[in-house]
Formats: structure tokens, sequence, C-alpha cells
């Protein structure tokens, strides 16, 4: 069990993000939470196309190395595209953090229950070859490992167990489709980031 709640693993994650950091948010809730509490041009809110956020976060890290991003999604979205897990194993982002908050149902649509009682996400990711993986239930384990995770070099996979949130009266992303994707865009392309440094250092000495 948990006492964390999606909304506080939302805040604890978005603690972390600099200002040059891109942060893309899964379709349902999760977007709607962040678009809340976090709004800025360098969220891409996934509006729809449920299961694909991890596959843009991949390309997205391949093409800015450059620039840490963040990739938060549910249990659902990532049981729906589980494929991507090794393939961003194996292409190997180092400045990819995939963030997975795990209430182990389908809040969005309802509330149903989906099978991570009893399928490890992390453990999946863990043998599929992330940098690191590791599952967490507090609010603690969560800063503690967020902030090892972005110390070292991706990709890092943070699963974090919460429970079922009363966030449904949330209003929906406000941003058109067309807006959230190009105020993301122009985040994107501004110039190298701070991070650019220390990022082609660590991939030098490789």
């Amino acid at each position: 069990m948990t006492d964390m709640v999606r909304r506080q693993a939302i805040d604890i994650v978005f603690e972390q993000v600099g200002g040059d950091d891109l942060v893309l948010t899964t379709t349902g809730l999760i977007s709607r939470e962040s678009f809340a509490s976090h709004d800025r041009p360098g969220n891409f809110y996934m509006i729809g196309s449920m299961g694909l956020l991890s596959s843009i976060g991949l390309g997205l890290a391949l093409l800015k190395p450059s620039r840490r991003v963040f990739v938060l999604e549910g249990d659902g979205s990532a049981l729906m595209s589980l494929g991507a897990i090794p393939l961003i194993a194996t292409e190997a982002p180092r400045n990819l953090l995939h963030v997975i908050l795990d209430n182990e149902a389908y809040e969005s649509t309802g509330g149903q229950p989906s099978i991570t009682s009893r399928v490890d996400l992390a453990g999946i990711a863990e043998a599929a070859g992330y940098a690191r993986s590791v599952a967490v239930r507090t609010e603690n384990e969560l800063r503690n490992e967020l902030a090892v995770a972005l110390a070292g070099t991706g990709p890092n996979l943070v699963l974090a167990k919460v429970g079922i949130s009363s966030g449904h009266d949330l209003p929906r992303v406000a941003h058109s489709p067309v807006e959230i994707r190009d105020r993301f865009i122009a985040a994107a392309k501004k110039g190298a980031s701070k991070m650019a440094g220390a990022i082609a250092g660590a991939n030098a000495g490789a």
C-alpha cells in the first residue's frame, strides 16, 4: 500500500524540473493535474494517443541530447506500449528520465483495474537494460530516487506507486493541440541547455 497520491507525486517530479528541461505528460488526469499546477511552455500535454508518450519521449531525447527529457505517464499508458521500454533501453538516451505513476488502475476512464498489481514494470525496465530502474512508495523515496537518477546518466526509470486520487473535477488543458505543439516546439528550439557541457563530457568519457 501507499499513502502517496498522484498529485503529490507530480509536484515532486516538477520540483526537479529546470527551466530548459522538456516534460511530456500522458493523456488524461496526469496531463490535467500537470497543467493545473505546473503549466509551462516546455510541457507537452498528450491529448489522446494513449500509449505513445514514451516513444515520443525517446525520439525527443535522441533529437535533443543536450536537454533533459522527462516522460511522465501512468501504468495504463506504459502497458499499452510495452515494447517501447526495450527500445528505450537499446537506444540508451542518457538524458531521458522515465517516470511511471502506478495506481494499478485506468483512473482517467473510470478506475478500471490494470494488471500492475501483478506485473512489475520497474522490473521489466531493469531486465530490458535501463541504466537504472527503481520503484518507490513514499514521497521521500521519490525525491531521493529522482535526485539519484538525475545525477547519473540515463535512461532511468522511477516507478511511483500512488493511490487513486479525487481529481476528476480538474479542468481540462486549456490550450488547443496546436497551441501545445507550437509553444513546445519553440521551447525545444531554445539555445543549448546548461546541461550540454556535462552531458557532452559524460559522452566523451564513455
